[in-house]
């Protein structure tokens, strides 16, 4: 990290606040106070959380009305699964990676706030998940190279966007952490934009800067000229480091080989993301962090995502839970959190079907001995701090340096 002078952390642990009610609707019969937002209700209170972005008077916050998941119908939870609902309530998941967006793109037809039984994300289940923000994937396949690629990643966003325009009840954009806890508090879902293919910047910083106009806050750093030198970074790819910590985006570096890992977490001054990812000493995966990478993460330089995508983790929910409790072990437990690859093509681990089986990976490590705290930091405050982090290094880093105009042809020769 950079060696700042304030310190932007705040105790995600114990300072997040619970998932917002949404507004009454006409003529339900239920008020509400005059307010200066229409979604969120202000109160005498103490004073604001530090990461939001509303500003209000300096005695007034929006109140944070819970709102318990819905339940599924079937059997009764037992009270461990309940307690887990009710920690969702408190400290929603923040997951880092979903792909419903590529699997729209092939869809007539669709209504995601009736609920799509061809999908395993719609926004029922999202909510009887305990999701309160989620990272809509953008990444288009390898093949899709060149001008092509652009062209098809920015199609995506547009999806993206329309996607969140047309649910505004339910789902809300956000940029930054500020926003992410907005969304929350008023009881919508934070969306963000990334990651985007690295592959999709056809080598242009100009172009990387674009994608972060239209919101997206996150690149993958994997298939790109870039990163697959010897030295696992060329000096094209180091200056995408510098100028994505100017612009506050996340790295991320879910599939980069270990030379690249190493060099970017050297480069870097603001953690990165592994937004699909598990315990390499646990499963031999590629994807996989292996316990090195883990031990140089620390809260000031990453967070591992865990994936839910069997050939990763394994096929039960106690696997899943095994290389949870692997990362935390060795990274620290402000290191780890979840990405769990729904909306994707990848199968499905058993009891963990759709976006509504989060609260049954939550009972899990309760059931492992899990604090309140651990999983506050899991679900929602190690992705919160990232981003907090990601953003104090970028204000910084605009007051010395300037927007790049590096080329790869001029530095790498590409």
């Amino acid at each position: 990290m950079a060696d700042l002078q304030d310190d932007p952390h705040t105790d995600s642990a114990t300072s997040s606040s619970s998932v917002g009610q949404l507004d009454p609707e006409p003529g339900s019969g239920a008020t509400a106070p005059v307010a200066p937002s229409p979604e969120c209700t202000p109160v005498h209170a103490e004073p604001p959380d530090e990461c939001a972005t509303v500003h209000t008077e300096p005695s007034v916050e929006y109140t944070h009305v819970p709102v318990e998941p819905a339940a599924e119908p079937g059997p009764e939870v037992g009270p461990v699964e309940q307690h887990a609902r009710e920690l969702l309530v408190e400290h929603p998941v923040a997951d880092g990676c979903n792909g419903l967006a590529w699997k729209l793109r092939a869809l007539p037809w669709h209504d995601l706030e009736l609920g799509e039984s061809t999908l395993d994300t719609d926004i029922p289940r999202l909510r009887a998940g305990g999701v309160g923000a989620q990272f809509w994937s953008l990444q288009v396949p390898a093949n899709y190279t060149g001008d092509r690629a652009v062209s098809v990643t920015l199609e995506q966003i547009d999806l993206v966007r329309s996607l969140v325009a047309a649910y505004p009840e339910s789902l809300r954009l956000a940029q930054d952490a500020g926003s992410m806890a907005d969304a929350r508090n008023c009881g919508r879902i934070a969306s963000l934009l990334g990651p985007v293919s690295g592959h999709a910047l056809g080598d242009s910083l100009g172009t990387l800067r674009a994608y972060h106009a239209l919101g997206v806050r996150s690149l993958a750093f994997v298939g790109t000229r870039w990163t697959q030198e010897g030295e696992g970074l060329t000096r094209f790819g180091q200056e995408v480091v510098r100028e994505m910590n100017r612009l506050g985006m996340l790295i991320d570096l879910a599939g980069a080989s270990d030379r690249t890992t190493h060099r970017v977490l050297t480069v870097a001054k603001a953690p990165v993301l592994f937004s699909r990812s598990g315990a390499r000493a646990l499963t031999d995966h590629p994807a996989n962090l292996p316990d090195d990478v883990l031990r140089l993460l620390g809260p000031d330089k990453g967070v591992c995502l865990v994936s839910f995508a069997p050939d990763q983790v394994g096929s039960t929910v106690g696997e899943l839970a095994d290389h949870l409790d692997h990362v935390r072990e060795v990274a620290g437990r402000e290191c780890v959190g979840l990405g769990a690859m729904y909306g994707t093509d990848a199968p499905h681990i058993d009891g963990l079907q759709d976006t509504s089986c989060y609260p049954k990976v939550v009972a899990e490590l309760l059931d492992r001995g899990w604090d309140d705290a651990d999983i506050a930091l899991l679900t929602w405050g190690n992705v919160a701090r990232t981003m907090q982090d990601a953003e104090f290094t970028a204000r910084a880093a605009r007051r010395r340096r300037a927007p790049s105009k590096a080329t790869a042809q001029e530095l790498d020769g590409l």
